[in-house]
C-alpha cells in the first residue's frame, strides 16, 4: 500500500488537482488522504471542505489556520499554524510521498515537512514566472528548490526550472491537470443554470468575473473591481461575479460586491460546486478580472478572456487573451474587442498551449509506477549542470 498526503487550502487550487485525488483514492493500492485547511473551512469564503466530501475523499485532518485579517502578516501567521499542526501527524502516518499544487503558503509548508522528514514530494505547477509582484511567485520558485519531483504544464516551465538547477530527471512535462476537468464534466444548458439560480429573466448571455487583490495595487483592489462591473453594466451585460480569495485587499473587494449586492445585472456567489461553476465558465461570453484561470484554462472552452492590471503579467497567454489597463475606458474597449466578430473568428481551432485535458492520467501513472525515494536528496550543483 502507497500512502499519500495532498494539502490543500483553497477551492481553486483542490480543483486542480480532484480529478487526480479520485483516480489515486479509486487505486485499491494506494491510501490518499489530504489535509485541508485556510478557506476550505471558512464560511466567509464558501467552506468549500464540503466538495471534498462530496467527492468521497479520505481527510486526514482539518486545520484551521485562516485568521479573519486583511493584513500583510496574515497569511504568515497561517502558515506558521499549519505547520505546527502538520509536522506530528505527518511523521507519525510516515507516507511515501506528499502532493501540492501551486503557489500559496501551503506548498512551501508540505515541501519543508517533506524535506526535513525525508519524504518524497512532488510539486505541480513549477516553473511558471509571474511579474506581477505578487509574494506568491518567489513561494513557486522556492518550493521548486525544495521540492523531490515537479510536474509541470510546458515546456517553457520545465526548461526553466532546469535553469534554477533542477536536474532533468526530476521534471516531468505532463501538462496542465487544470484542464482535464472541461473532458470530464457534464455539460448543463442555460436553462439548466436559469433554473438553478432562479432566473426568469436577463441572463441570456453573461460574463464570468474573477478578481484577486495583489500588493501592486493595494488600495486600488475595490476601484479597479468596480471599474470592472461598471463597465458590463454600462454595456448591459449581465455577469457572474465570484467572491474574491484571501489575499490582503479583498475587503476593500467585498465592500464593492456588498454594495452591488441587489443590482440585477449581477450574480455574486462565494463558492459553485465544480460542476455549476464549469458551465457558468463554459456558458460565459468571456472571463474578465484577473484569474490565472483566464490565462491557461479559458482557451480549452474556448472563450475571451480579459485580463485587469498586473495580476498574471509575465505568464504566457493564450491567444484568447487580452491584457487590459485598469481604467474604464480602457476595459470597456476591451469588451467590444472581444466581442468583435475578428476576434470571435480567432478562437476557431485555438489549442491551449498548456495541455490537452488528459494529463491527471499521466500524473496517476507515474506516480503509481515510482516511489521517488532515489530522489530525495538534492546534491546537484548548478554550477556543473553550466
Amino acid at each position: 500500500m502507497k500512502k499519500i498526503i495532498a494539502f490543500t487550502a483553497i477551492r481553486s487550487e483542490y480543483d486542480l488537482l480532484s480529478n487526480l485525488y479520485k483516480m489515486l483514492n479509486n487505486d485499491k493500492e494506494i491510501d490518499l488522504r489530504l489535509i485541508v485547511s485556510g478557506a476550505h473551512l471558512s464560511k466567509t469564503y464558501g467552506y468549500s471542505v464540503k466538495d471534498i466530501e462530496k467527492d468521497g475523499l479520505k481527510i486526514f485532518a482539518k486545520i484551521e489556520t485562516l485568521l479573519d485579517s486583511d493584513t500583510k502578516a496574515s497569511r504568515l501567521k497561517s502558515a506558521s499554524i499549519l505547520l505546527q499542526n502538520s509536522i506530528d501527524l505527518i511523521a507519525n502516518f510516515e507516507p511515501d510521498l506528499i502532493l501540492f499544487a501551486g503557489d500559496r503558503e501551503e506548498v512551501m509548508i508540505a515541501s519543508l515537512i517533506g524535506g526535513y522528514l525525508e519524504i518524497p514530494t512532488i510539486h505541480f505547477f513549477g516553473g511558471d514566472h509571474v511579474k506581477d509582484s505578487h509574494i506568491d511567485n518567489p513561494i513557486r520558485h522556492a518550493t521548486s528548490k525544495l521540492s523531490t519531483i515537479h510536474f509541470v504544464s510546458m515546456q517553457e516551465h520545465f526548461d526553466r526550472l532546469v535553469k534554477m538547477g533542477e536536474s532533468n530527471e526530476r521534471v516531468f512535462n505532463i501538462g496542465s491537470v487544470a484542464l482535464d476537468k472541461f473532458n470530464i464534466e457534464p455539460i448543463l444548458s442555460k436553462e439548466a443554470l436559469h433554473k438553478i439560480f432562479y432566473i426568469e429573466k436577463n441572463f441570456e448571455k453573461f460574463a464570468l468575473v474573477i478578481f484577486h487583490p495583489i500588493p501592486k495595487e493595494r488600495g486600488k483592489s475595490g476601484i479597479i473591481f468596480e471599474n470592472i462591473l461598471l463597465s458590463l453594466k454600462n454595456k448591459n451585460i449581465n455577469a457572474f461575479v465570484s467572491y474574491p480569495n484571501i489575499d490582503p485587499g479583498n475587503k476593500d473587494i467585498i465592500e464593492v460586491i456588498q454594495k452591488y449586492q441587489n443590482d440585477t445585472n449581477f450574480i455574486f456567489y462565494k463558492n459553485q460546486p465544480r460542476n455549476i461553476f464549469l458551465n457558468i465558465y463554459r456558458n460565459s461570453m468571456f472571463i474578465i478580472g484577473n484569474s490565472s484561470s483566464g490565462i491557461g484554462e479559458s482557451a480549452s472552452i474556448p472563450i475571451p478572456a480579459i485580463n485587469v492590471g498586473y495580476r498574471q503579467t509575465g505568464r504566457k497567454p493564450n491567444d484568447n487573451v487580452i491584457f487590459s489597463d485598469i481604467n474604464i475606458d480602457n476595459i470597456s474597449n476591451n469588451i467590444e474587442l472581444v466581442l468583435s466578430k475578428e476576434f470571435q473568428d480567432k478562437l476557431k481551432g485555438i489549442k491551449n498551449i498548456y495541455g490537452d485535458g488528459f494529463s491527471s492520467e499521466r500524473a496517476y501513472k507515474l506516480i503509481k509506477n515510482n516511489n521517488f525515494k532515489e530522489f530525495i536528496f538534492k546534491d546537484e550543483d548548478i554550477l556543473e549542470m553550466i
